[in-house]
């Protein structure tokens, strides 16, 4: 069974989730986008059972509703989310803060009728391997 392990950005939050996750979806909610300040946020979800803080405390607020959203308290990295409402015994981890994201691409788009209109054609974008010219 394979070990997925990532944290916060200054590495006070360390965490390990086991074995394949349920999905690997990106978000386009407006909670989720508020909460990361980015157009969509990459999930991982995993059972549970299968999660676990390994290093450090998480802070965890209620964002909406039954939403739970856990961030480093030192440099606000936000890390996962619980909603025993809609995902009862799911811990989506965001799947950027993995130690190897490559490991988990997305499946799905999710919420998508909350996308931000310019997102849908965001493909079709100029890209730079770093920064323009």
């Amino acid at each position: 069974m394979t070990d997925h392990v990532g944290g916060c950005q200054c590495g006070a939050v360390r965490y390990r989730a086991r074995g394949a996750p349920k999905h690997v979806a990106l978000c386009h909610c407006a909670d989720c986008r508020k909460s990361a300040g980015a157009p969509m946020v990459a999930w991982a979800a995993w059972a549970e059972a299968d999660f676990a803080v390994t290093q450090g405390e998480a802070k965890t607020i209620n964002s909406s509703g039954a939403s739970l959203r856990s961030f480093c308290p030192d440099c606000g990295t936000g890390l996962y989310f619980r909603n025993e409402d809609a995902l009862p015994g799911i811990v989506d981890v965001q799947s950027a803060t993995l130690d190897d994201p490559d490991a988990l691409p997305p499946q799905v788009h999710i919420q998508v009728a909350e996308r931000i209109g310019w997102m849908e054609t965001q493909t079709a974008l100029p890209q730079f391997e770093r920064y323009p010219g």
